[in-house]
């Protein structure tokens, strides 16, 4: 909006997969509303007509629903996303696509830092679908000459994400039971993540959208500091200004899915567009902490 755009949001509000309208709070007269389900072609080909642009963000992110329901996932994650570039191809081939990939599809690092070159070997369905969506997107760019790429991203924290379970993120799960005065588990505690702050992926996603040369191509995002989780527990306490937490083991069904220490190597998206997170880890959990303490209850 800042930069003149006219934005269309497309959410289907499933409670699941976390679409809230408090997320747009004060944005309602700046931005379009279209409550659709991306599974749905007619809407789809209705919404991509005269869009400049197409952010792709829509999927279904939940490891172990895609472990119990399979064929949701698949719909959402792999047929819907084909449906989409359908829709592109057919009635705004001058259209950009952006498409959210996942660190999930690399499944367990051959080794660390994880770039783009990595063998693609996913551990759970999620996983293997997020990988036939980003390359479709990939495709339909370099047979179609529908412009595409894709952003790998690892952990995206922030403001306005999933706290009420895990479907999105396990450092919504810990915010909202710090904030409620609970005790949160941290499972395992050594393996190691990074985090990416939203404000930094939303610059990311900017600059594929704006630039030529990422049609075509993946990119990993990453940040500059790769933790364990213990020491996260910590820092999340530390910015809260008190807190406690319980060092528990993986429960089975998670562990089976679970792809040990990642972290990401994202020098080619620097190199390429330029791009660099802004906010630091610590700051970005403070901003996360300070937003959920004052609008906690429209997220539970």
């Amino acid at each position: 909006m800042d930069l003149g755009a006219r934005v269309t949001l497309v959410d289907s509000l499933i409670p699941e997969y976390g679409g809230n309208l408090f997320n747009i709070a004060g944005l309602e007269d700046h931005v379009q509303v279209n409550i659709s389900d991306v599974r749905d072609q007619h809407s789809m080909r209705y919404l991509v007509q005269g869009q400049d642009y197409l952010f792709n963000l829509a999927g279904q992110t939940s490891h172990m629903d895609s472990m119990e329901d399979p064929g949701t996932d698949l719909e959402i994650n792999c047929r819907a996303q084909l449906s989409i570039l359908e829709a592109c191809r057919r009635y705004n081939p001058r259209i950009k696509v952006v498409f959210a990939s996942t660190r999930q599809i690399y499944g367990k690092p051959d080794y660390l830092p994880v770039d783009e070159k990595h063998l693609l070997r996913p551990v759970d369905v999620n996983g293997i679908n997020k990988m036939a969506g980003e390359w479709y997107h990939i495709l339909y760019n370099n047979v179609y000459e529908l412009r595409a790429c894709a952003l790998r991203l690892t952990n995206t924290i922030g403001p306005r994400m999933r706290i009420k379970d895990a479907r999105q993120t396990f450092l919504g799960v810990w915010v909202r039971l710090l904030l409620e005065g609970k005790t949160f588990e941290v499972w395992g505690g050594e393996q190691l993540r990074d985090f990416t702050y939203v404000d930094d992926v939303v610059d990311a996603f900017l600059l594929a959208a704006a630039s030529e040369e990422a049609n075509g191509e993946v990119f990993n995002l990453g940040c500059e500091r790769v933790i364990g989780l213990k020491a996260l527990a910590d820092l999340l306490v530390e910015v809260n200004g008190g807190g406690r937490y319980e060092i528990r083991s993986f429960p089975p069904e998670r562990k089976r899915i679970d792809i040990g220490d990642y972290y990401a190597d994202y020098s080619r998206i620097r190199s390429v567009l330029e791009w660099e997170p802004k906010v630091s880890l610590r700051e970005g959990l403070a901003r996360t902490v300070a937003f959920f303490r004052d609008n906690l209850a429209h997220y539970l």
